[in-house]
Order: C-alpha cells, then structure tokens, then sequence
C-alpha cells in the first residue's frame, strides 16, 4: 500500500447494532484508553413461578448485526489538507479523525486548554462550529442534534469550569441513552495533579456519568481514541463518551497512524446476538394466548418505528407509550393509549393495570412510569426485550426476556407472525372496545376560565397549525408533561426533552442543536419561564446563527410543577416557587421580550384566549427566530397524575390550585 493510500484509508470499525434501545457496557468507566470495558452484571432477583426463560448474549460469542441506521460514515474519498508524511500537530489530528468519521458539526466553546482544537478547527473546510454562549448550551445542543438526528452530538470545551460546565448534559445523554462524543481540553501532562489553573480531573467526575471516557496521554493514540469513542457512543446503548486531551499533546507534532484497529474486543464481544428464533415464536405463542395485551415501548423504539408499526399491525395490539418513546408510534392511531405512568392517560395505565400480558419494548421500567413496583402491571406476564442485559430484571422480574436489537427482534417476529397469520386469528376486538370507552369517560382535558390561556390549549392549537409535523423541545416542568400530552407526535425524534434527569434549562439549546441538524423543519422550543430562564444566553446563538427556531413560552412566574405538589401535598404554602417580583406582583416580571429584544429576535405577548391562534400563525409565518409569551394563569395542574410511589388506584383526575386539599 502506498504512502498515500495508507494516509486516506479509513478507519475500519466492528458493526455496531441498531440504535434500539441502550448498550451493554458499564455505567462506570475506566480513564485510560488501552483499559478494557468491564461488564456491569444486572442485579439478581429471587425467581418467580411463571418465569418461561430468557436469552442473554454469550459473552464467548462475537455478534454481527445490522449496521445501525443513523451512523455517519466516513467519506468514501477524503483527502487530507496534510501530506502523508507531513508532521501536523495533535490538535489538527482531532478535527481530521472526526472529519473522517462524517462529523460536520461541533459545539465549542472555546477557552485556554482547548485553544489548539479551536484554532485547527478554523483551518478545516468540513466542520462547522456552532458557537454557544455558555458549555452546558453546547452540550445540550449537542444532545439536540443527536435526538433528532440518529447521528452522535459532538461538542468540546476547555478545562476545568469549561469541563464541569458538561457534566448535566453528560448525566442526561447517559440516562436517555444519546449518542455524544465530549472533548475536553486539560493542563499539560506535566501539570496533572499540581492544582494548575483550570485543572479539574474531569475523567474522575464523569466516571459515572459516561459510557466510557479517556484521558489522552500519547498522541499517536488519538487516531485510534476518537474512532474508538464515536463507535462506542454509536453502538449497543448509547451514550456519552468523554475524551480529555492535556494541551501540550494538541500541540504536540505528528504523523497520524489512521490504520490503527480499534481495540475494544471485550466490548464487542458483548455486543448482543441476532435473536433466536425459538424465543421470537415463544413470545408469539403468548401473544396468541392473551386475551388482552399490551406494547409498553420506550426510548429503545425510536429505531424501529416501522417495524414497530408493522407489529401493531399485524397483532391489533393497544400501544402505550413512555415519555422518552414518544413518536415510535403515530399518537393520532386509534390503537394509541398515549403516554402511560406519573402524568399519562387513564386509558394507558388501566391498559397495564387490567392487562394479563405486557410487552416492554425499548424500556427500563422507570419509578416514573410504574410507580409502586408490584402493582404496575401485576396481573400480567411479562416479556422484556432489551439491549442492555443490566436492564432485564433490574426493577421488574421478567417472564420471557431477550437481551437483543430491537429491531431485529421486532423484524423476526413480524416475519413469524407473517408466516401464522391465517393460523393464529388473533382478535383482540374486546379488549380494545374496553379500552375505548376508558377514552371517552377519561380523555385528556382542561377547563377555561374567562379570557385566561390554558397552556393545554396554546399547544393543542399548535399541534393542529403544524400538523403534528414540528419538532418539539422543552425544558422541564408542567409545559414539559402538557407538550407530551397535547402535542400529537407522529414520527421518532421530533420530541426532544429531557426525561430521565429532567433538567432544567435543556429546551433552548436542543432546539439549537434540533434546527441544525434539520434546516428544513419547524423546530418550537415550548418552554416554561423557569426553564427558559436557565440557558436564556442561548438566544445570542440562535441570532448569530440566524436559526428559525420559535419559542412558545408558557411563563406563570412560577416554578409550576413543584407548585402543583405544594398545592397537593403542602397545603398550598409557597415555599420559594414564586419567580416574579414580590413588590410588583401584577407585572410580568421579568420581561421575557426585553431578552429578545436584547438579541434582535422579534417577539410578542399575548394573555387572552382569543388571540392564541392568530399569535401563533405569526410566529409560525415569521421568517427566522421568534419569541411568543404566553401568559397563563399558575393555578394549572398536570393531570391525570398518579403520586410518587402510588398505584393506578391513587390516580386524581380532577382539580387544580383553585382548590384546597
């Protein structure tokens, strides 16, 4: 092989498997690169009598599967800005390897250690960076474009407050399972351990909260390193993946090796097995043998949306839905139950509550979804299909479990049930007809008092103006649960929240990262005013970037959601909740259009009911970025709402702060 060929040659990489639902590694990470991934064993739970069995992968047995979907490839032709053989330095090295991995965007923000990257970064043709105005709005953003994408967020900061600044977008892509590839710059190796200026051990504090991380200590690695994170982030569950790279190795001179394997053979050994055939039919068979069944899918789905929907249509069988699984499955179908747990529809949790068989799909049986562990679902048999073996028994015992792709899984039973379809008579008319009338005498609703905006309305209105076809961010909070409830997604990825850490602050940036990755959609941010505030700097972004994304702001001066539980549970005694300014309490304070104005982005404010709709098409109309504020009254509640730790018998379906409890 020539010189030349050797300097263009991509990286070759093991097939990953479908984005499905989560990876097999460890939650806990190991810092240096030549260290080997350990397996975290899923915990052990006393058998119970119905247990039928379970497939787990051997760990002895190397998997092939279908190449996920959503992995970027590298160009088929790249050609270096460098010689083969000329010397360039480290930093250079870094944006080449993810040039060469497909990678087209970043979010950075600069700052000392990482001042090296920056400046190789303005030396590359392919790369654009989307400057945010703080790291936690680059990592969000980053998580932003991953969601709606497929494709793996990369951001980069400097050391120290810059690294620190990452940590509650790496905790949130870990507990979504988001694709994320983290680059932080470090004090030189010299420097490590003395206390240096902006010195924080970021490989200690993310040990935890990433799927895997590296601290870069030779940089004849980095070839192999960057590779080795964008497969692990991409593959299995995934996740989020940090590299720290000290600043005298950016600098540092040298003629990449880009034939370096990747060595990760442990991990890859554990990646899951196709499904067996026995097991698939074995899961058909109970199918065939409920009389009323139910999909529980989650996160793990949103890869499999059409072989998701070719199941429901093959079987006839209801779907409820998980917070982070919403859009797998069209919500505006008849056979849709919606959301299901804490603040999900009567209609889905009596489905799980009265079902005798319960298939979790893509899921990891959340407190927020279950509330009281041995009532959820306690009359049913349950198969659990997952790609994370630590997920399988970890909160709810299984009967049938296949640690799998899901969508491969999916696909194998389609095929048999394709085969069987005139044999098995699958009817399940009864059960949906039962379920039909919990639609009607408990469907989500709201009351209107006077003119006064109920925010269950300002998104119902823009659910029918968009069609159900814009992606959609929040931050965290009562709007959050009311964009889950009233928003009619109809496709995977165009709902961007943050579910499993709920954080505060995520929807203004993830539309950043959203309206990148898609120039064409329509990309709303419905925020709450506690939210919004958190990351509010993110609007300089959007301007300077010129992003047509569209705030909906549902702002009640309160931090809605703990005051709903002090309405609940707290006698009403407001403890901190309060947002605006106590000496002016009939102001809207503070002016939410003030902060757009600063950052030149048109907005408006609207407080009756009867102009929600035309307020709405002028956002949409309006070429651009645009802020809508929407004043609504604070006494609102989410419901239905089922207490933490309750039962679907605690279930309240009725009231809000107007009353006393």
């Amino acid at each position: 092989m020539s010189s030349m060929a050797a300097a263009a040659a991509p990286t070759t990489f093991p097939k990953p498997s479908s984005l499905s639902s989560k990876s097999l590694i460890s939650r806990f990470s190991i810092p240096f690169s030549r260290h080997v991934l350990q397996n975290r064993s899923a915990p052990r739970h006393s058998p119970i009598s119905l247990h039928v069995s379970n497939s787990l992968p051997s760990p002895a047995v190397a998997i092939t599967t279908e190449t996920q979907k959503t992995t970027s490839t590298t160009p088929q032709s790249f050609v270096s800005r460098f010689a083969p053989d000329e010397p360039r330095k480290g930093a250079d090295v870094i944006v080449e390897a993810l040039e060469r991995l497909g990678v087209n965007t970043v979010f950075a923000y600069p700052g000392g250690a990482s001042l090296e990257i920056h400046q190789a970064l303005t030396r590359s043709s392919i790369i654009r960076n989307v400057l945010p105005r703080h790291e936690q709005g680059g990592v969000f953003a980053a998580e932003g474009y991953a969601r709606s994408s497929g494709l793996p967020g990369v951001c980069i900061a400097t050391s120290g407050p810059g690294a620190t600044n990452l940590v509650s977008g790496l905790a949130d892509a870990l507990l979504d399972s988001v694709p994320l590839v983290a680059i932080t710059g470090q004090v030189p190796r010299r420097m490590i351990g003395t206390d240096a200026f902006q010195e924080t051990p970021i490989v200690e504090v993310t040990r935890s909260i990433t799927k895997h991380n590296y601290l870069v200590l030779d940089v004849e690695d980095i070839p192999r390193i960057v590779s080795e994170a964008y497969y692990l982030a991409t593959s299995g569950r995934p996740g989020p993946v940090l590299i720290d790279i000290p600043k005298d190795i950016q600098q540092q001179l040298v003629v990449p090796n880009w034939n370096q394997p990747i060595g990760l053979a442990g991990y890859t050994s554990r990646l899951p097995k196709a499904p067996s055939e026995v097991h698939l039919e074995q899961i058909v068979r109970l199918v065939s043998e409920s009389r009323k069944p139910v999909l529980y899918v989650g996160g793990g789905c949103l890869n499999s949306s059409e072989e998701l929907r070719r199941f429901v249509e093959l079987t006839g069988i209801p779907v409820a839905s998980t917070l982070m699984g919403l859009g797998a499955f069209p919500l505006s179908d008849e056979l849709s139950l919606q959301m299901l747990g804490m603040h999900g529809t009567v209609c889905a949790n009596y489905a799980v509550d009265k079902s005798d068989l319960l298939l979790a799909f893509g899921v990891r049986f959340d407190d927020r979804v279950t509330g009281k562990l041995e009532a959820f679902a306690s009359r049913a048999k349950i198969v659990h299909i997952d790609i994370d073996p630590a997920e399988i028994g970890k909160n709810k015992q299984p009967h049938v479990s296949i640690c799998s792709d899901l969508r491969l899984a999916l696909e194998g039973m389609n095929q048999i049930l394709e085969g069987k379809r005139h044999k098995l008579n699958l009817d399940f008319s009864t059960w949906r007809e039962e379920l039909k009338e919990q639609k009607v005498k408990y469907p989500l609703s709201f009351k209107t008092f006077g003119e006064a905006i109920p925010p269950q309305y300002a998104i119902q209105v823009l659910d029918e103006l968009t069609d159900g076809n814009a992606i959609i961010s929040t931050g965290v909070g009562q709007h959050q649960m009311w964009a889950a409830q009233f928003y009619n997604y109809k496709k995977p990825r165009h709902w961007l929240t943050s579910g499993g850490l709920g954080a505060m602050g995520f929807g203004l940036p993830a539309a950043i990262g959203a309206a990148v990755a898609n120039p064409d959609a329509v990309v709303v941010d419905i925020d709450g005013d506690g939210s919004f505030i958190m990351n509010v700097q993110e609007l300089a972004t959007i301007r300077v970037e010129n992003l047509p994304v569209k705030i909906m702001l549902l702002n009640n001066q309160h931090l809605g959601m703990v005051v709903q539980w002090e309405d609940r549970f707290y006698k009403a005694n407001r403890a901190h909740t309060y947002l605006g300014d106590p000496s002016r309490e009939s102001e809207i304070f503070p002016n939410m259009l003030k902060f757009a104005e600063a950052c030149d982005i048109p907005a408006a404010r609207i407080t009756k009911k009867g102009d929600v709709r035309a307020a709405i098409q002028k956002m949409l109309d309006t070429p651009g970025p645009y802020l809508l504020d929407v004043i609504v009254p604070h006494q609102e509640h989410v419901l239905p709402m089922i207490p933490s730790g309750g039962a679907f018998k605690d279930v309240i379906v009725e009231g809000d702060g107007r009353s006393a409890y």
